[in-house]
């Protein structure tokens, strides 16, 4: 009965010991007592984070994240980084998520955690209108240069769908793709069709040729770090919110599926 009895207590001290730990604060808890909600976010890339003609940051995930600040009672910040320069953002710690047109890739998902996708994208090729180029299989040709953006995913898809072409990566935003086709350094572009067509509209009329094939079909998702999963967690119900409720429609539809934007920023 002695050792019962022992067993018991011991039993019933741990329980009492288990309670009594307070829980390790998590990341969305260090939100919510900062008050601030802080975004890594691409410093040019429309039509998702890029600064309009009055100066102010404007674009789809701008939208979404002051909406997911609102939700939460905070206020956000914003970090610009280059495309390169976002995923050591948000493992150092500078930002709480990362919030882009990425691609959440099994290699990238090996640093971070990406939420569910918001939406779906294709990789396009484009080049610059009366040259040389006049369709994809031009683009594969021995000799072509297509210039691809450093990190991305199309840099890892152009040796596929160009494998006798020579690849130029390029740091910085997806404005670097379109000034490299049309100043001549590179023949072809490779990119995501929302992020070719929101730049390509910053440029004179007629200033590139955008073929419609569709290279690849990717989502696109957000990322926080792994040691974030309540941050993980609360973002996947936010999207599933604005997703039932019109508001993500709304904000793509805007912002992605059409140009309507491009008058007001």
């Amino acid at each position: 009965m002695t050792n019962l009895n022992t067993l018991a207590s011991a039993a019933i001290i741990a329980s009492l010991a288990a309670v009594a730990t307070p829980a390790v604060a998590g990341t969305l808890d260090d939100i919510l007592a900062r008050g601030e909600l802080r975004v890594a976010v691409q410093t040019q890339g429309p039509p998702f984070s890029f600064m309009d003609k009055s100066g102010q940051r404007s674009g789809s995930a701008i939208e979404l994240t002051t909406l997911m600040a609102e939700e939460m009672g905070v206020k956000v910040v914003y970090l610009d980084f280059d495309w390169d320069g976002l995923l050591p953002a948000l493992m150092s710690g500078k930002a709480d998520m990362l919030a882009a047109d990425m691609t959440p890739t099994l290699a990238r998902a090996t640093k971070v955690a990406f939420t569910k996708p918001f939406m779906y994208v294709g990789a396009v090729a484009f080049v610059k209108q009366g040259g040389d180029i006049a369709s994809v299989e031009d683009c594969k040709k021995p000799g072509t240069t297509v210039a691809v953006l450093l990190g991305s995913t199309g840099e890892k898809l152009a040796p596929v769908v160009f494998p006798e072409a020579e690849i130029k990566s390029y740091k910085g935003g997806g404005t670097l793709l379109l000034d490299a086709v049309a100043s001549g350094q590179a023949n072809c572009g490779l990119n995501d069709s929302s992020a070719v067509k929101a730049q390509a509209a910053a440029y004179p009329e007629g200033t590139f040729t955008i073929f419609e094939e569709m290279l690849s079909k990717e989502p696109l998702a957000y990322a926080v770090r792994y040691d974030s999963m309540d941050l993980l967690a609360w973002s996947n119900l936010f999207i599933d919110t604005v997703s039932l409720d019109g508001r993500l429609d709304t904000n793509l539809d805007y912002w992605v599926n059409s140009d309507s934007w491009k008058a007001d920023h």
